[in-house]
């Protein structure tokens, strides 16, 4: 029932599911950089998994040995679509599987799923239920908010408690909160306290406003959560988890060394899959800080391929008076 996640060394570090940023060509990055205690795909759809359309879907939910452990997040409204999707993530050898209940996106709420599970906590025991059920020996989790429109956290983990999940992610804001204030990691105390007077083995581990690993570890000594779960902090910074890397001291060549190696894995595993424009979120993260920064994002945001990026690096790389990459 617990799986992995019962072997880990505490506090657990998590690398969060990011849409359209942890996919497969980045998750192999982090891993080789600085590898988390767990990764993450992004999340994806069981009513799409479990329909004709398929096939489209499929490559995210493609991953490499190296990142293991490594689950598959999973977001919808129908109990049976998680039964059968569930299934389909044990043939393909993940880890885990974890069940998205906290997806602010309207698109998403409008079907019944993420957030919107929040307000019905009966279908979500059902989700869960059949989840399980479809996922044999595999644990399963759930990543969440501390409400909806209020906090309520007791009374929600008090129902996904029953459960027995493996692990429960908080994200530490409501639904309604969205980002726009601080994350409430007081709030993620409460959980833990809760937690442990429910005399539950469920892991809790918190997420919200979370950029660098020392401060992961302050919060997780502080609210004394089994683990930690960190998002966009990611972006531009694949050596994050690693303990012996200071992403400030990261060389600009190195930088763009590493980038450059993204974008080729971007553009192999992908090829004509996924728009090259999804690497611009990333370009613009990797350049963050360096000198001239703005001109070389720029010329980044025009790239088509892997070989325009690395024309750019190489003629930013000789400006400033550095080896072109080999």
């Amino acid at each position: 029932m617990y799986g992995f996640w019962a072997k880990l060394n505490k506090p657990i570090m998590a690398m969060a599911p990011l849409s359209g940023g942890t996919d497969a060509a980045f998750r192999p990055i982090i891993a080789r950089y600085g590898k988390p205690d767990i990764l993450f795909t992004e999340f994806v759809s069981c009513v799409g998994l479990c329909s004709p359309g398929r096939a489209k879907l499929l490559p995210d939910l493609w991953y490499s040995e190296i990142e293991r452990p490594i689950v598959a997040q999973i977001f919808g409204p129908h109990p049976d679509a998680f039964l059968q999707t569930a299934q389909l993530i044990v043939e393909l050898g993940f880890d885990g599987i974890d069940i998205n209940a906290g997806c602010p996106d309207k698109s998403v709420e409008k079907q019944g799923a993420g957030a919107a599970l929040i307000k019905d906590p009966q279908r979500m025991l059902q989700i869960m239920r059949a989840t399980r059920e479809g996922a044999g020996n595999l644990p399963v989790s759930v990543k969440t908010r501390l409400g909806y429109d209020r906090v309520i956290i007791e009374e929600w983990l008090d129902c996904l408690l029953g459960e027995k999940p493996a692990a429960v992610t908080i994200h530490a804001r409501t639904r309604n909160e969205l980002s726009k204030v601080p994350a409430r990691w007081d709030a993620i105390g409460r959980a833990v306290e809760f937690a442990k007077g429910r005399g539950t083995k469920t892991l809790i581990l918190g997420n919200g406003d979370v950029n660098t690993l020392s401060e992961a570890q302050r919060l997780a000594a502080a609210t004394g959560v089994d683990g930690v779960m960190i998002g966009r902090g990611i972006f531009g910074n694949p050596w994050l988890f690693n303990p012996d890397v200071d992403v400030s001291e990261v060389s600009a060549e190195e930088r763009l060394r590493v980038m450059m190696e993204h974008t080729r894995r971007f553009e192999t595993t992908f090829s004509s899959l996924k728009n090259f424009a999804v690497m611009r979120r990333h370009f613009k993260a990797y350049v963050a800080g360096l000198d001239d920064a703005k001109a070389l994002r720029v010329q980044l945001m025009k790239t088509q391929n892997a070989d325009d990026v690395e024309t750019i690096i190489n003629r930013y790389l000789i400006e400033q008076e550095q080896p072109a990459l080999l």
